[in-house]
């Protein structure tokens, strides 16, 4: 009886009824559904498995595994200059190292092809085939540019983790090192990268578990030649209507993402000796480049353009020149503004002239801004179960079904719902093709980042203030609205501009649950881009990056109003 009186356990049970909903559901339905089922047999082995699964699996594996290896050494690359040596210009390349994460890897995908890409397919040259110069096949599709085209985009996830662990290296064991005479190349390989292995380890991971569940860069530039992955064979699956057969691709791509992450813990777990913070330990100086300094400066500034500023360049100069080949003459806006013309891009009208855009601007908006608010939501609730009452397995349960969804790779998860809310349950009708299914997908694919916010917002805020309020009288709603809100404001318009700007350059997951009536943008750029309409893709594409900046701007200028002294 003691504990059914515990303080909050009637929320803490409110908010593991919604994970489960939101998350356990899906994820046991998909299973379910494929008991039993002949699709196993057909997907693992049958005639057709090659083509179904194991080529897919090989291509999966083969990218994940490159573009782990890649981001890793680039990251971690910049992250040792950045954190630890005494280059030039260090915070401008710490900040632009984690930019292009927040570019959707469609868009460096389409300015890519449009350097890159050749007639093998049919339909306009990039650039430099336009200039006259040989782009072999490998090149412009397949294995090679995809793996390219996610380093670019996952390794500042590597950057970030790997930067803040050699940011906590005890700067005594560098100063040692350097009076006993070390040289700099083995206090970096004998030392440095010894005890930040666990973040190389992390690092590598999330980019592995980034590419196997990629759709967009593999898709644009792999299907034109029949290169497929787990992903993409995945959306073919339900596209065409064999939902058992891609059921079961889910649940083998959720199943690799786990293994893989699976080792990568075993691998910690079998060293000890990463501690790094002692209670005497100091940052010591940067280690010295000497002449090395501007050269390795430029290289990591090149880096940082190429992989930032380029693609947007590149994306823009498509968007208004007719043709990809002759990227800087005959501009036009008629792919942003003009009207249907036969003898203009097959009477294509330009994007702002489409019904379907002003419809997916506000289908866009509407389910990023409704995700943000109910995900943070859920994501605060979970962090105050999890860190403030500590109820014994509740909590804990609640915590784990937060952090699932980083797990999970989008379109599996995108098909776990499509298995679950796609048909009607009870009195509940269907809601496939609803902006509901999206939003409540989306939702759940985002609580990690909620949670996580949540949980450094709660983190802030002393008990005591909640304690007394409840000892007052104040219901938990009350004391939600009242003390928690106003002082995690902060932490919370993060939180909401975090989710809202993963959600709107989301393409995993909606391509599978979007509806012709409740278009995105994200997916109208995709469809211009496999119809071969690259100039329409590019314009979309940098609306949905404008609506990023803009949103962070915004949030920005919320979070100095509120830090302002009144």
């Amino acid at each position: 009886m003691d504990f059914l009186r515990r303080p909050g356990l009637v929320p803490t049970l409110g908010v593991l009824a919604v994970l489960a909903a939101l998350v356990l559901a899906p994820l046991l339905t998909i299973m379910g559904q494929t008991l039993g089922s002949a699709a196993w047999g057909d997907v693992l082995a049958s005639r057709l498995a090659p083509n179904l699964f194991w080529r897919p699996l090989a291509n999966t594996m083969l990218v994940g595994s490159a573009v782990a290896l890649g981001c890793v050494l680039i990251g971690g690359f910049l992250a040792w200059l950045v954190t630890m040596t005494d280059l030039p210009l260090r915070r401008v390349i710490g900040f632009m190292a984690t930019l292009p994460f927040m570019i959707p890897s469609f868009a460096t995908a389409l300015a890519w092809g449009t350097l890159f890409r050749n007639d093998r397919t049919g339909g306009g040259a990039g650039l430099l085939q336009g200039l006259g110069l040989h782009i072999p096949d490998w090149l412009a599709w397949g294995i090679v540019p995809t793996v390219i085209v996610l380093i670019a985009h996952y390794y500042a996830l590597a950057f970030t983790v790997i930067a803040a662990a050699l940011g906590s290296v005890n700067g005594d064991l560098v100063q040692a090192a350097a009076m006993t005479g070390a040289s700099r190349r083995r206090i970096l390989f004998g030392i440095v990268l010894p005890v930040v292995t666990p973040a190389l380890l992390a690092g590598g991971s999330l980019a592995f578990a980034g590419a196997v569940s990629n759709f967009a860069t593999p898709a644009l530039l792999g299907l034109p030649v029949r290169m497929q992955t787990l992903s993409t064979r995945l959306f073919g699956m339900i596209e065409i209507g064999q939902t058992e057969r891609g059921y079961v691709l889910a649940i083998l791509l959720i199943a690799v993402s786990a293994l893989f992450l699976g080792i990568g813990n075993r691998l910690l777990a079998g060293r000890r000796s990463f501690a790094t913070i002692t209670g005497k330990g100091g940052r010591g100086t940067r280690m010295a480049l000497g002449r090395a300094k501007w050269p390795l400066c430029a290289v990591a500034l090149a880096l940082c353009l190429v992989t930032t500023i380029l693609p947007i360049l590149l994306l823009l100069a498509a968007s208004l020149a007719p043709q990809s080949s002759a990227l800087f003459s005959g501009w036009t806006l008629h792919f942003w503004t003009g009207a249907a013309d036969p003898a203009f891009a097959r009477g294509q009208p330009g994007i702002f002239q489409n019904p379907q855009l002003l419809t997916a601007i506000w289908v866009t908006l509407g389910v990023g801004a409704a995700v943000a608010v109910a995900a943070n939501a859920v994501g605060l609730l979970t962090a105050i179960a999890t860190t403030r009452w500590r109820i014994p397995f509740l909590s804990e349960t609640a915590n784990q079904l937060g952090f699932l969804p980083m797990l999970l790779p989008g379109i599996a998860f995108g098909a776990a719902y499509i298995a679950l809310y796609g048909a009607p349950i009870g009195p509940f009708p269907a809601l496939y093709g609803t902006p509901l299914l999206l939003g409540l997908a989306l939702t759940a694919a985002t609580l990690p980042y909620a949670v996580q916010t949540g949980r450094a917002t709660i983190a802030q805020i002393s008990g005591e203030i909640d304690e007394a309020a409840r000892m007052t009288g104040a219901g938990f709603f009350r004391r939600i609205g009242a003390i928690t809100l106003p002082l995690a404001s902060r932490g919370l318009i993060a939180g909401l501009l975090l989710t809202f700007v993963s959600v709107i350059g989301d393409l995993a997951i909606v391509v599978l649950l979007y509806a012709p009536q409740t278009p995105v943008l994200s997916v109208l750029s995709y469809r211009y881009a496999s119809d071969g309409f690259h100039q329409f893709a590019n314009a979309v594409t940098l609306l949905i990056l404008a609506i990023s900046v803009i949103a962070t701007l915004a949030a920005n200028m919320l979070r100095g109003r509120k830090e302002s002294p009144e």
